[in-house]
């Protein structure tokens, strides 16, 4: 029975060990060799006193060592806790301090980055380094704790804490609704908030979409997504739920994916709609693309002219085109044999999911009619940690349940509007919050706001989402000079934002006024600016005062 993470893990380990597993660079780990590492990661957590729901952080690119700590927290009974290799140090020190991580698995260079941040993290208590450059997987290099700043915790090699020494520790077995994992999202006040998966739905989600998309052991997946996005770790779950083989890669070029895509016969892909566009400019031989039976888009719609370059590219692929959030993993797909007939639609719901439109009191909406989508079933997530009040939010009862004496079933309310055909398919329409989807990232405007403003350069800043047919949506950013100020230097803001923020997060335009419109509450008029910001794109707005 399946009742944690890696239960998926050990059920193929069990039914075929020698199979492929798992793939980085020039090495391959089986699903035994996996097991054997998961057991060894999850021995040495035990050891450094991680208990029932502990949370443990990553903060590595994508390679063995941080799959085997994924996997290896679940059996040592915490929960992992995957930071997005592009976040600054601040942004990393930030969810390292808000869930309390007691461990944080990562490396010697990255550590250095994160010294003058860890500061603020009172609870972290061990730091276990991976081994650094091409030295190899776990095992094959000690790694090394020299040299390296551990005021508050203990620093480890990876050798030392995780090494078969012959010591072994319990593999727990956590209940399925225990905390498995924490997976950070940009939330619309600023801050980044975690959202608290239970093991059921990690592994509910994992069958669902291996369910949909007909996986099995032959697949070979090609991970192109991050592990810290719920699409990403999706990639690695799916897969094991059946067996099938993954291949880790951290995006480098497009004809990267080529490349690889070739050498490991690849036959499952799936990406966000900017890395797609890409993906379909590059020429596909006939080794590269002959073995992909399917092709997946997530994150935001994909224009219509890269799906149709892509279909002609891959002749034999199956296009799965899905929608889904954070707090509920995966909600709809659309069958590919509609594609043809309804490209813009994002399907209907995966298995074991239900999807509501709803109005705002709750009530179902008819066919046609726009209403904010509404997720229930095993799927949704226990809610935001620590975040009681932004919980509530979002996580409410199922609209319209009767309970017959059953406990009040939460579900997630979406904030996105949909609206339903005849039929019952969904399409998108919005956001109803100022939340922006971009390169397949939901960021925060608030958070781009408080990076202009600690540039020290602004006085008044609000950042707006442009449509965008690469990135889903652009950042424009609207911004005034300090009081008294001279002319906004903008390549100086621009500078200092990417030096705090990844590059997805920095805008790609910012326009510059000299006060910035306010509603009659006092508020910044985000309406007004954003018709401003489209008029901008569209070319209809003058070009005084307007830098790119």
């Amino acid at each position: 029975m399946r009742t944690s993470l890696h239960d998926l893990l050990d059920e193929q380990a069990a039914r075929n060990g020698g199979a492929p597993a798992l793939t980085y660079k020039a090495q391959t780990w089986s699903y035994a060799d996996l097991q054997a590492q998961v057991r060894q990661v999850a021995a040495g957590l035990s050891r450094l006193g991680v208990g029932r729901e502990d949370r443990v952080a990553v903060f590595l690119e994508k390679r063995l060592e941080t799959v085997a700590t994924i996997f290896g927290t679940s059996a040592a009974g915490g929960a992992f806790v995957p930071a997005n290799p592009l976040l600054r140090p601040t942004q990393v020190a930030y969810i390292l301090a808000d869930c309390d991580v007691r461990v944080l698995v990562t490396s010697a260079e990255r550590l250095a980055l994160l010294s003058e941040e860890l500061g603020d993290c009172p609870a972290l208590e061990h730091v276990v380094l991976v081994p650094s450059g091409a030295r190899g997987a776990a095992g094959d290099a000690a790694g090394s704790a020299d040299g390296v700043p551990g005021e508050g915790f203990a620093v480890h090699a990876w050798a030392e804490a995780f090494g078969d020494d012959g010591r072994t520790g319990p593999v727990r077995r956590p209940i399925d609704l225990d905390l498995g994992a924490i997976l950070y999202t940009s939330g619309s006040t600023g801050k980044p908030k975690g959202v608290m998966l239970s093991h059921r739905n990690l592994v509910v989600g994992a069958e669902s979409v291996s369910e949909y998309l007909q996986n099995d052991r032959d697949d070979v997946i090609l991970s192109a997504l991050p592990l810290s996005f719920d699409a990403g770790l999706s990639q690695v779950t799916t897969a094991f739920s059946v067996g099938a083989h993954v291949v880790l890669m951290n995006y480098l070029l497009p004809k990267d994916v080529v490349r690889l895509c070739a050498r490991h016969k690849v036959t499952g892909l799936t990406c966000v709609p900017p890395l797609w566009i890409q993906i379909a400019e590059q020429e596909w031989p006939a080794e590269a693309a002959e073995n992909l039976r399917y092709f997946a888009n997530t994150g935001g719609r994909m224009p219509r002219t890269t799906l149709d370059r892509l279909r002609a590219n891959f002749p034999q692929a199956r296009p799965y085109l899905m929608y889904g959030l954070t707090e509920a993993f995966r909600s709809t797909y659309l069958d590919p044999d509609e594609v043809d007939r309804r490209p813009d639609s994002i399907g209907k719901a995966i298995p074991d999911a239900e999807i509501l439109v709803v109005r705002p009191d709750g009530s179902r909406c008819a066919p046609g009619e726009e209403g904010e989508l509404v997720h229930r079933g095993a799927l949704v997530a226990l809610g935001y940690w620590n975040d009681a009040e932004r919980t509530a939010e979002r996580f409410r009862p199922v609209p319209g349940a009767r309970l017959g004496g059953r406990a009040v079933e939460l579900a997630v309310w979406s904030g996105d509007t949909v609206v339903a055909d005849e039929e019952g398919f969904l399409y998108f329409v919005g956001r109803r919050d100022d939340m922006i989807k971009t390169s397949g990232y939901r960021v925060s405007p608030t958070e781009i706001e408080e990076v202009a403003y600690d540039t020290g350069l602004v006085g008044d800043a609000v950042a707006i989402g442009v449509e965008d047919p690469g990135l889903g949506q652009r950042i424009v950013l609207f911004a005034a000079p300090r009081t008294g100020g001279s002319d906004l230097d903008v390549e100086a803001v621009l500078a200092a934002m990417r030096r705090q923020v990844p590059l997805y997060m920095v805008p790609s335009e910012v326009i510059v006024r000299d006060t910035l419109p306010r509603s009659p509450n006092g508020k910044f008029d985000r309406n007004l600016l954003r018709d401003e910001a489209t008029k901008s794109a569209d070319g209809t707005l003058a070009d005084e005062g307007v830098a790119r």
